[in-house]
């Protein structure tokens, strides 16, 4: 069985060289590293990592969060390790949905549970998928896409296949409809008779 291979988006020399060691002692294969985030989206693209470790303050005109949206995109697994817990970033960070958020200072055992269990909600999220499950909301019936966007069910049915919609009525519906429309009309002759007395 291959090794788990680990890209590293983190801009601090020294702590890439620790969670370099630290990975290769746990039997992971550190695939790349790189210190901005435009070029984690690149380096995914081109080496397929298993799982990106993702710090969030990296320099550059896109942080740690923009890439991991796109990296989503990519259908590409992430955790967060960063020295950010503030609660605008950790509101920013939880939308992209990440796979885990390890804090720094941070230990090898953290990192190994954080990255096992992101690669194992990786797993099931794409066996659903393939499976053909879903995740629809019971209230408004938006679909929640690959991306891990909610959209309308005819937004998403388009895109996956190219279709356009018009809306129509099935005939349970028009008999309901109908059905209430009479009922509606009936009540308002009535009310009409009365007006007239």
């Amino acid at each position: 069985m291959s090794a788990t291979r680990i890209l590293i988006a983190e801009d601090d020399g020294l702590i890439v060289q620790d969670l370099r060691e630290r990975l290769e002692s746990l039997d992971y294969e550190v695939s790349g590293t790189t210190p901005h985030a435009r070029e984690v989206i690149e380096l995914a693209e081109s080496l397929r990592p298993d799982l990106v470790l993702m710090d969030i303050q990296l320099p550059g005109e896109m942080d740690g969060i923009q890439a991991a949206e796109r990296l989503r995109v990519l259908n590409v697994p992430f955790v967060y390790v960063t020295g950010c817990c503030n609660d605008r970033m950790l509101a920013r960070a939880q939308v992209t949905e990440p796979c885990g958020y390890v804090l720094k200072p941070y230990q090898t055992r953290e990192l190994r549970t954080a990255i096992e269990i992101g690669l194992y909600k990786h797993r099931v999220e794409r066996q659903r998928e393939r499976a053909g499950l879903l995740p629809i909301c019971c209230y408004c019936k938006k679909i929640k896409d690959v991306e891990g966007r909610w959209g309308e069910v005819e937004a998403y049915i388009s895109k996956l296949t190219g279709a356009s919609f018009t809306h129509g009525m099935c005939p349970c519906c028009f008999e309901r409809v109908k059905k209430q429309l009479d009922t509606l009309e009936e009540n308002s002759s009535i009310v009409r008779s009365m007006i007239r007395r």
